[in-house]
């Protein structure tokens, strides 16, 4: 018998991650974003990290119409941005200082880093979809990061 919904989430909780705003647009050129912390380096050659995307996600389709993301994992002062991208309907970017990226994707002022991807393929994943980025650029500041665990913001101590 599967585990329980809940269990699981509270589980799966006690595993500390980063925050990432992953970027895209849609067919029309409008931005998206959404906060996740479903993100994970996968291979050097070819350089691929991983995303998974809610299939119920405002932006969810976008990213096969653009074939395009960025991820911008957030440093320790961006958790209110972190929450604004977190809910669903609305201008996410009105307000939000960015750039946009060689890939047409925004790239979020102030992160801790970004890496620029294009799709490299897309799995199933129950009631998400993975998709695999190809690494195209990223780039790095020098700040802390904001950390999630046990349903919580946190930072990380020196």
């Amino acid at each position: 018998m599967p585990i329980d919904r809940n269990e699981l989430r509270r589980v799966m909780g006690h595993f500390a991650t980063g925050v990432t705003v992953i970027t895209t647009m849609n067919k029309d050129g409008q931005m998206l974003g959404l906060t996740a912390n479903a993100f994970s380096s996968v291979s050097l050659d070819p350089p691929l990290c991983l995303i998974s995307v809610d299939k119920k996600a405002e932006s969810y389709g976008s990213f096969e119409e653009s074939r395009v993301f960025t991820v911008n994992i957030l440093a320790s002062d961006q958790e209110a941005l972190s929450r604004k991208f977190a809910v669903s309907g609305g201008n996410k970017f009105e307000g939000v200082a960015y750039r946009i990226g060689a890939n047409g994707a925004p790239i979020l002022n102030g992160a801790l880093a970004y890496i620029e991807c294009k799709l490299y393929a897309a799995y199933d994943g129950g009631d998400h979809t993975i998709y695999l980025g190809e690494v195209q650029q990223a780039e790095i500041t020098e700040s802390k990061p904001l950390l999630f665990f046990r349903g919580g913001y946190r930072e990380i101590g020196d």
